[in-house]
């Protein structure tokens, strides 16, 4: 399962990115976090209790001052894993990261999401990914540093891959769908995370016609059930992080220093 330093280190990398100074890794996010959610320590208790991060938030104190202003996308050729690991002692998975422009308490606008199918080393793929989204997702401007006070990021990691017996042979808000089908000499593919259906509200039948669609199928409404569709269901818990919780973790972190 994703987690909440999964989050940060994502929004380290695009607010580095953005600023051009050098991003924490995730062990040290880690480390950090470790400290911070256990006292939200003073000086004085931070450094004797993780001394390694002496070195770290000198740096993050400079980068940091640059960051105060305050459905996705697939590669339909990365392969897909046979088997899934534990969310307890992951240290590789696919995965997606999406980027969301916090419009009020309930409700956010989609901003970049793109993940892949092949599993990835955490520590080098959220943050490569968390950039990837933000600033190449063709269906979006790249985002600006003016926006990050409005962000909100999600991480999923993907896991349970199964072929599906058929098209419907899944349960709304468990699984996410890969969904792939010929048409006319021509392939098509895409999918949706395990939560887009259930936060859409849609059935099976409106999930996969709207899928069907994502793809770039424009052939009749009546006749998208005749398409032999090959699905790939999968699993994965969705956690996101607004970027208010990241700058209040960020601002504790040059306090250190």
């Amino acid at each position: 399962m994703a987690t909440i330093e999964h989050c940060l280190i994502c929004f380290e990398a695009l607010d580095a990115a953005l600023s051009k100074t050098k991003a924490m890794s995730l062990d040290e996010v880690r480390a950090s976090w470790a400290v911070y959610k256990s006292s939200t320590a003073s000086p004085a208790a931070f450094s004797p209790k993780v001394p390694a991060l002496q070195r770290l938030v000198a740096g993050a104190a400079d980068s940091d001052s640059a960051s105060a202003s305050s459905s996705s996308s697939l590669s339909l050729d990365a392969s897909t894993p046979a088997t899934s690991a534990s969310p307890a002692t992951v240290h590789a998975a696919p995965l997606f990261v999406t980027w969301n422009t916090v419009l009020d308490a309930d409700e956010v606008a989609l901003r970049g999401c793109i993940g892949t199918f092949e599993s990835q080393p955490l520590a080098e793929g959220l943050p490569e990914y968390a950039l990837i989204s933000a600033l190449q997702d063709s269906r979006f401007s790249p985002v600006t540093a003016r926006e990050l006070p409005a962000l909100q990021v999600a991480v999923t990691l993907l896991t349970d891959f199964e072929e599906a017996a058929d098209a419907r042979d899944w349960d709304v808000g468990t699984h996410g769908l890969r969904l792939s089908f010929r048409d006319k000499g021509r392939r098509y593919g895409a999918t949706y995370l395990p939560d887009i259906a259930a936060e859409q509200g849609w059935t099976k039948d409106e999930t996969l016609l709207s899928l069907v669609r994502k793809a770039g199928w424009t052939g009749s409404r009546a006749r998208w059930p005749e398409l032999e569709l090959s699905v790939t269901r999968y699993q994965g818990k969705k956690r996101s992080l607004n970027y208010g919780e990241y700058k209040k973790w960020k601002d504790w972190v040059a306090k250190q220093a």
